[in-house]
């Protein structure tokens, strides 16, 4: 039987959500192919040759680029079983129900994805009619056995983010080297208010076994990686799983670097094993700080003050480990000096050569199922769900936040097609910021952005990051 795995957007990497259940239904017996179209085009005709075709969401954004997609396949393939599965799946799985799909997955998926192919295998009717018992069920949250990802039939990793270590003096000294992506776990502990993973794992992660990982960057090395991004939500969610596949990591390709996610709340929790992600190769760590608010990071229930984000920026700089932090800039908390004072914060830490500048643009999403309408006052403030957008829609009450939002989103894209250094940005966007206040002719601004920017001084070289910008 043909299965057509399809991937939609997920930060420039090559999708281990395609490639791990790739290999779970070639060993069921599937013939299996797979398209990731950030990468390709469409191609029909293994989608007008598959009895199951099923589309891979883990994020927001390739959720709402499968709606287009979901009708164009029904038209390819009227009798193809659409399953749809991933995080973003379970959020929207009223919506996606609604617009023919047929089966709903989450959480791990793999065991269920090889349950539906045999049930399509071994079934007399058409694959359409077929659905799995958990269809309008809790996620899967079963401690699965892995298989190496087969990525054979996926686009080379050439094609997809790159590393990239430069300097000051421009793009003409920039260095881009190829990365791998994998995944050592899944899910998170934690239960942060507005994270799309807490409505499906709730508070529950689970591992993918330590050679399963390994054998998975030794094929990527072999394709030319030169560095692995590690996917996991939080890769200290269990230390004791993951410093020994770094450790292991170094031992054999002690060449290979590396960069993983890991939240403030852990970083200084388990600071004592900062120096072996450190000593195995770990170039950067992307924390989801948020916000430089302590009320607004309540509201977020992060786990972390502005103080403990301050904390970790020192211990990293103590042993030369970048960071890359990431935040939602413009939510409902959001002021004009409070903005001003966040982009005052990072001029202040050194933090400008470390922050992507569609970071200083991020708006919050309040997506189905979120913990945020647990807030009565967010529960009072958004309107309707949008099935079309896919979030509830929010409106600031400060007229002049949203405008500053719709400044800064215009400014950062059109400096970024310029290809602009992120000090030459950030000027911008502070210039951008200060005439915000201006017009609004506040007498005594927290900030005085006309004289108080700290003095800058470049790292050279530049801290390395992915050539794709990190968006969450």
């Amino acid at each position: 039987m043909n299965i057509a795995l399809i991937s939609l957007y997920e930060l420039g990497r090559q999708p281990f959500g395609l490639a791990s259940p790739a290999a779970w239904l070639t060993r069921a017996g599937a013939t299996v192919t797979c398209q990731d179209l950030a990468i390709q085009k469409l191609d029909p005709h293994p989608i007008a040759n598959a009895s199951l075709v099923a589309i891979y969401l883990p994020m927001h954004t390739a959720t709402r680029l499968a709606i287009p997609l979901i009708p164009r396949i029904k038209t390819l393939n009227p009798t193809a079983h659409i399953c749809c599965y991933g995080i973003y799946a379970q959020l929207n799985q009223k919506f996606l129900l609604q617009q023919g799909v047929d089966t709903i997955l989450s959480g791990e998926f793999e065991e269920g994805l090889v349950a539906l192919y045999t049930q399509l295998q071994n079934s007399q009717v058409a694959p359409q009619k077929i659905n799995l018992e958990r269809i309008d069920a809790a996620p899967s949250l079963a401690r699965q056995k892995f298989l190496p990802p087969d990525r054979s039939t996926l686009p080379s990793i050439e094609e997809y983010a790159h590393l990239v270590q430069s300097h000051p003096a421009g793009l003409d000294n920039q260095q881009a080297h190829l990365v791998g992506y994998t995944e050592a776990s899944r899910g998170c502990k934690h239960l942060c208010r507005h994270c799309p993973i807490v409505p499906v794992y709730n508070g529950q992660f689970r591992i993918v076994q330590r050679d399963v990982v390994l054998a998975d960057i030794r094929n990527q090395v072999a394709a030319g990686a030169i560095h692995i991004t590690f996917g996991d939500p939080d890769f200290f969610n269990g230390p004791g799983h993951a410093l020994p596949i770094v450790q292991a990591l170094h031992a054999e390709l002690p060449s290979i670097t590396y960069d993983v996610t890991i939240k403030v709340e852990h970083l200084l929790q388990h600071a004592r094993h900062l120096p072996t992600l450190k000593e195995t190769g770990c170039l950067f760590i992307t924390t989801a700080v948020e916000a430089l608010d302590d009320t607004v990071l309540g509201h977020f229930a992060k786990g972390h003050t502005s103080a403990d984000f301050i904390h970790a920026v020192h211990l990293l700089n103590e042993i030369d480990l970048a960071i890359n932090p990431t935040f939602v800039t413009f939510h409902p908390w959001t002021t004009l000096s409070g903005y001003a004072k966040f982009l005052h914060t990072i001029a202040e830490l050194k933090l400008i050569d470390h922050v992507a500048p569609i970071q200083y643009a991020i708006r919050l999403l309040i997506t189905a199922a979120s913990k945020l309408m647990e807030l009565k006052e967010i529960e009072e403030l958004v309107e309707e769900f949008d099935e079309q957008a896919l979030v509830y829609p929010w409106t600031h009450t400060d007229p002049a936040v949203d405008q500053l939002h719709a400044d800064i989103l215009k400014l950062v894209q059109k400096c970024e097609e310029r290809e602009e250094s992120r000090y030459q940005i950030f000027t911008k966007i502070w210039a951008q910021t200060q005439a915000a206040q201006k017009e609004r002719a506040l007498v005594a601004p927290s900030v005085d952005l006309s004289n108080s920017l700290p003095p800058y001084t470049p790292h050279d070289p530049l801290p390395p990051r992915l050539s794709e910008p990190w968006y969450c």
